[in-house]
């Protein structure tokens, strides 16, 4: 599936934007507050029903507008299809697939998978991990959508233990009662822990490529790190027997997967603590082409790579690289930048230049 058109209204910055989309690279050049990351976000709202870089919708909303409404058209081989983002402020959201209101676009299979870098993202190799788990459920979740169901069935269960370990704390349940849950958290732990395993799995030679390409050198490595060395439900269900007594005195679960990281290091110290920003920042770019690369080899689409002035820190060198990188995978990326001299091939035949200012576009699918 390609996306072929954005259209909204009252989106950030823009009153209407129109913007077509070429079938490979798309490059938006405007001066820094012009809109260009606007107009990106924009792009993943329309595919995604959310946004990239807030959980409050009414951010979105232009000021002084009540409502702010973006639309991607996308072409599959059965046709276009149109799916429409609505933000009215102290309104639900209102999200539609060719004019169907669904509840949530990330559930649906048949929709334009995305790939997003921007500079604040660094926080998934910086920040807590939490944001690697949930980023990697994420990725388990494009791979195999059957599998989505997996990280929420195990939440509830674990919602269910941890309430009834404060019953237990209050002196209104007892412990007997704990074994059926340590059976229930188990079952769907071991099958969360096996997703996140094989989803690594796909990544890891992509990724240490695509780094060394890049010029992360000193063995860029990716790797799953379970809290529990469990092989199955039975010993994950007596891993958590085990620490009742500890469970008890915190009053929740602190074993299992919820507490699984994925590890990004460099000559085997981790990003995270000893990497400068600069190599943090290639990791999370290798990590991000490195999804995209093993969705593509899984599905019959390969995501839309939103680029958010990913050239203003690389050399030349490295940015010839990840426009091979790019090419070379296939599909649709766009790309902001400040100077078209940054991207690579930028003025070459079939490249699509959008130029924005002050919110507005300049030109719109203007291919050399």
């Amino acid at each position: 599936m390609r996306v072929r058109e954005l259209t909204g209204r009252d989106f950030r910055c823009y009153g209407d934007v129109r913007a077509a989309l070429g079938e490979g690279l798309t490059v938006i050049v405007g001066p820094n507050g012009a809109g260009k990351t606007n107009l990106l976000e924009a792009l993943y709202c329309g595919c995604t029903g959310r946004s990239c870089r807030t959980n409050n919708d009414r951010e979105l909303v232009r000021f002084g507008a009540s409502t702010a409404r973006v639309v991607v058209t996308a072409q599959r081989e059965d046709g276009r299809h149109e799916l429409a983002v609505a933000v009215s402020v102290g309104q639900p959201k209102r999200v539609s697939v060719d004019g169907t209101r669904v509840e949530r676009l990330v559930d649906m299979a048949d929709r334009p998978l995305v790939s997003v870098f921007m500079p604040d993202r660094l926080e998934l190799v910086k920040g807590t991990p939490s944001l690697r788990r949930a980023h990697l459920d994420q990725f388990v979740a494009a791979l195999w959508p059957a599998r989505m169901g997996t990280r929420r069935a195990y939440a509830q269960a674990l919602a269910q233990r941890n309430a009834l370990l404060s019953r237990i704390r209050a002196g209104v349940a007892t412990r007997a009662s704990l074994d059926g849950w340590n059976v229930q958290l188990a079952r769907h732990g071991i099958a969360l822990m096996e997703d996140r395993a094989r989803a690594t799995e796909t990544v890891v030679e992509r990724f240490e490529r695509i780094a060394g390409r890049l010029g992360l050198d000193g063995g860029p490595s990716v790797g799953y790190r379970p809290r529990s060395r469990a092989a199955d439900a039975e010993a994950l269900a007596a891993e958590l027997a085990e620490r009742v007594e500890g469970d008890l005195d915190r009053g929740f679960t602190g074993h299992g997967p919820h507490r699984d990281d994925l590890a990004l290091a460099r000559d085997g110290r981790e990003l995270r603590t000893y990497g400068s920003q600069g190599q943090q920042r290639l990791a999370l770019l290798s990590l991000l082409l490195a999804e995209r690369e093993a969705i593509s080899s899984m599905r019959d689409s390969i995501p839309l790579a939103l680029l958010d002035d990913v050239m203003s820190e690389l050399d030349r060198e490295r940015r010839h690289a990840l426009v091979s990188v790019l090419q070379e995978t296939g599909g649709q990326a766009v790309i902001t930048t400040t100077d078209l001299d940054h991207v690579p091939g930028a003025g070459a035949a079939g490249i699509v230049r959008i130029a924005v200012a002050d919110g507005r576009i300049l030109q719109d699918a203007l291919a050399a």
